[in-house]
């Protein structure tokens, strides 16, 4: 698996896809072993490096990820075939708005998909937590760029920043969840009902 796993992290890099950086996964992986974490919802697979290794973490995890882009849904699912875990990692190809769920529930869902969309993302689905469940969030730093909006010569760029600023505000202002910011990788954060904690 670990050759995939390097075969995977090439790829990303030869064809510029976005994936978690090795810290923030690190971060996770270890989250989810002492949390004893079985069910998680992923929001935004692109090749399925997270959802493997977060599924690799024990032999009774459970992953479902949702991903958009057709090419990186056909990329996932040829990577999570390789590694021999179809049973444990359902890849939905789907806009994560539109997608209808009922009758399911996660101890975790992690947000890393198009970053101007977090709020709705977290809004949308926090129904869709187990008790005592969190939302974990990567990229809060976006590379450096959240909080020096003013140093940005791309209008889009600006914009995008403005959102994931108004995101970190309202998890911090958010009267149901708790959130824990860490400066790990990109930035992240882990939000916990108030009520459960």
């Amino acid at each position: 698996m670990r050759e995939i796993i390097s075969e995977m992290e090439e790829y990303a890099i030869n064809y510029n896809v976005p994936i978690i950086e090795k810290d923030s996964i690190a971060f996770i992986m270890k989250y989810i072993k002492a949390n004893g974490i079985k069910n998680i919802l992923e929001i935004g697979t692109a090749i399925g490096y997270s959802a493997i290794l977060m599924a690799s973490v024990a032999d009774d995890i459970q992953v479902t990820t949702i991903e958009r882009d057709e090419t990186r849904y056909m990329e996932a699912l040829k990577n999570v075939k390789k590694c021999d875990l179809e049973k444990r990692i359902t890849v939905v190809c789907q806009d994560a708005l539109e997608m209808n769920l009922s009758g399911v529930s996660y101890d975790m869902i992690f947000i890393d998909a198009a970053k101007g969309q977090y709020t709705n993302f977290f809004e949308k689905y926090k129904y869709f937590l187990n008790p005592g469940g969190v939302i974990i969030s990567d990229n809060l730093k976006f590379h450096g760029h959240v909080g020096n909006r003013d140093n940005i010569a791309s209008r889009n760029l600006k914009q995008l920043v403005g959102k994931l600023e108004n995101y970190i505000d309202f998890l911090k202002n958010n009267e149901e969840f708790e959130t824990n910011f860490y400066d790990v990788g990109d930035g992240l954060s882990v939000s916990k009902k108030k009520n459960e904690q």
